[in-house]
């Protein structure tokens, strides 16, 4: 969970705000900027994950962790927003996303799977 909460989470929640708060509570635009800056260190962080989800299902392994469980509301968020292409292009996360968003709890939770 070190990987997520110092590397993914801090470019994830200013994607979120960016994207997500900020036009839909507050009715204000995106920064653009912020966004490209902020997508291009998102792709670096996922980089990494590719490369660990090319050898394991999971992120600490081949089980389901609780690793894996504390991405899932970030993630929930960013597959809403133009952000999921740069998920989308990476196989192994790409695959990794669907796994963890399609489980029971995800989908009672959401609704229905993000993907």
């Amino acid at each position: 969970m070190e990987v997520e909460s110092q590397k993914l989470e801090p470019v994830a929640m200013k994607l979120i705000w960016e994207l997500c708060m900020k036009p839909l509570l507050f009715g204000q635009n995106s920064d653009d900027a912020v966004v490209k800056v902020e997508k291009k260190k998102l792709e670096s962080v996922l980089d990494v994950y590719e490369a660990r989800l090319s050898e394991s299902k999971y992120l600490g392994g081949d089980s389901f962790s609780l690793a894996d469980m504390h991405t899932v509301p970030t993630i929930k968020f960013l597959m809403d927003t133009q952000i999921k292409q740069v998920f989308d292009a990476r196989p192994c996360v790409s695959a990794w996303v669907a796994d963890i968003m399609s489980r029971p709890a995800c989908v009672k939770v959401f609704g229905v799977p993000a993907c």
